[in-house]
């Protein structure tokens, strides 16, 4: 099986990124809670918040974004129409009917691109879609407990990432592809 990250791998660029920069167009009081979230991402980026700690101290703001959004299914369709264009042409060349993407970002995003694109497997962040409350973060060492709940006999033959934070990932796939932009290079 052929495992993928989705930001930055597949996707050309951060879903959660792009996603805010659309609900900012189309409601500017989401514009007030960019200063705490540019802090998190810059004090979980430089190491000196750990992912732990940024969902205690910021998730709340975002449950209380999201559960004041009427129609959440709408808005991820909206998403992906604007942005199915950012899938990186490579996957294309590699794709395998057993491929997995495993991502951080919500399953009610990720599930939408991946039945757009034929991915039949992924598994992702859960976020509870009526309240916006998180429910279980699949990062880091949660993917693999993730992976092997999901697929507990299943080798992952090829991991395609474009981060160290997939190193558990890593550690337990027998090749290792890291992808920066649309360079692809063997680590493993």
């Amino acid at each position: 099986m052929n495992v993928f990250d989705f930001d930055n791998t597949i996707y050309d660029g951060e879903t959660f990124v792009d996603l805010f920069k659309m609900m900012l167009k189309r409601d500017a009081s989401v514009l007030r809670h960019s200063p705490r979230m540019v802090r998190g991402v810059v004090e979980y980026k430089s190491g000196a918040l750990r992912l732990d700690e940024g969902l205690a101290r910021y998730s709340k703001y975002v449950e209380q974004y999201l559960a004041k959004l009427p129609d959440m299914k709408g808005i991820v369709m909206e998403f992906w129409d604007n942005n199915i264009h950012k899938i990186k042409p490579f996957y294309e060349d590699v794709r395998q009917e057993d491929d997995l993407v495993i991502s951080a970002s919500p399953e009610m995003v990720i599930g939408e691109i991946c039945r757009r694109i034929g991915i039949k497997h992924f598994i992702a962040s859960d976020i509870d879609p009526v309240t916006g409350r998180i429910i279980n973060m699949c990062f880091r060492e949660n993917k693999v407990k993730a992976f092997r709940e999901a697929y507990p006999d299943t080798t992952i033959d090829c991991l395609y990432t474009d981060s160290m934070h997939d190193k558990p990932l890593m550690d337990i796939s027998n090749h290792v592809f890291m992808v920066k932009g649309n360079q692809i290079t063997q680590i493993k």
